[in-house]
């Protein structure tokens, strides 16, 4: 299995409970999770060597963070001690044609006043095979942008392959900042992974007349900005995730993929996901089974269909993490979506 090493920040997540709105809630319910920690875990539980690199504030918070990974069997040795506290989000389910909400309580926290020092890059590189990261944590504050850096300086370095998924967060900051941020850190990105909105705030492509708040996807545009990233970026493989969002409890969901060198173009099968029961991590989940379809070694049509089956099945999880295995992700892509009880 193949070392695979990732880094952002680890969040407290406290979200209402059934779906209830902030005003009606009288207690949240607790996880942890982030955009890096939620590959690492999936990772972990396909069997890879996942690491997942952070830091977290030196109090029982903190550990508790560090505790929830060790649990997936992630390797946490990496993580820093340092800073004031550990970011928080709060996460309001929406339902039907109620979208959820999000609201942010991370400033200053433990990641984003973390340094390069903070951290031995080739120690953690050291015989690793793939690197990934997102665009939330360069986005998290200039420090953040800068050990994003390093750290794909020091993949290289040592060979590593490197993901990104490019992941806009608007609430952190403009897509003016993310373009000039995220197109300097494509310079040692070897698979690109998105979606049409990450596409177009954070690197400047459209794809075409693609609307995903009317469930209309135009695939030719795709193939359109997919051609023009290579052709700008060089990246080996580009790869989006295609959500049709016909409410908050309805979505339909398929990917896309563009091998850099030969051009072919793949759209995976799609599947119809109701009713959602938590959304937050599909994402991750997905660019996660992309990651190990091609660590195994599977051509990379194969791999994109891992990552949607991975990640259709997420959505049916609660929680940031998908706690699903192979076994029930290669079910799902050899076309076993009944859900019958396993006796």
């Amino acid at each position: 299995m193949a070392k695979i090493v990732t880094m952002g920040e680890i969040m407290l997540r406290l979200s209402t409970p059934n779906n209830e709105k902030f005003i009606q809630a009288d207690e949240f319910d607790i996880n942890y999770g982030g955009g890096e920690a939620n590959v690492a875990v999936s990772l972990a539980n396909y069997g890879h060597d996942a690491e997942f690199v952070t830091a977290v504030p030196k109090n029982p918070i903190g550990e508790c963070a560090v505790a929830a990974m060790r649990k997936y069997n992630v390797e946490t040795k990496h993580i820093a001690r340092t800073g004031e506290r550990l970011g928080i989000y709060f996460l309001e389910t929406g339902s039907a044609m109620r979208a959820s909400t999000v609201v942010y309580d991370r400033a200053h926290s433990s990641i984003s006043t973390a340094t390069e020092a903070d951290f031995n890059f080739d120690e953690i590189f050291e015989g690793a095979d793939w690197f990934h990261f997102t665009g939330i944590t360069p986005a998290v504050s200039d420090g953040a942008a800068e050990l994003t850096e390093a750290a794909c300086k020091a993949a290289k370095a040592h060979g590593v392959t490197v993901s990104v998924d490019l992941n806009f967060r608007k609430k952190l900051w403009s897509s003016e900042k993310a373009q000039k941020i995220m197109t300097n850190l494509m310079q040692y990105v070897d698979v690109c992974i998105g979606n049409e909105e990450d596409a177009e705030k954070v690197l400047g492509f459209k794809p075409g007349n693609t609307d995903v708040t009317s469930g209309e996807l135009e695939l030719q545009g795709y193939v359109d900005i997919f051609n023009q990233m290579i052709d700008k970026f060089n990246f080996k493989y580009v790869v989006s995730s295609l959500r049709e969002s016909y409410s908050a409890s309805n979505n339909g969901w398929s990917a896309c993929i563009m091998n850099g060198e030969t051009r072919e173009f793949y759209h995976s099968k799609k599947y119809s996901i109701t009713p959602i029961v938590d959304r937050v991590g599909g994402g991750d989940s997905f660019a996660a089974g992309v990651i190990c379809g091609m660590a195994d070694g599977k051509e990379f049509k194969e791999a994109l269909e891992f990552g949607v089956a991975a990640s259709a099945l997420k959505h049916t999880i609660p929680g940031d993490f998908n706690l699903v295995t192979r076994e029930d992700v290669d079910n799902l892509a050899g076309g076993d979506g009944s859900g019958r009880v396993q006796r």
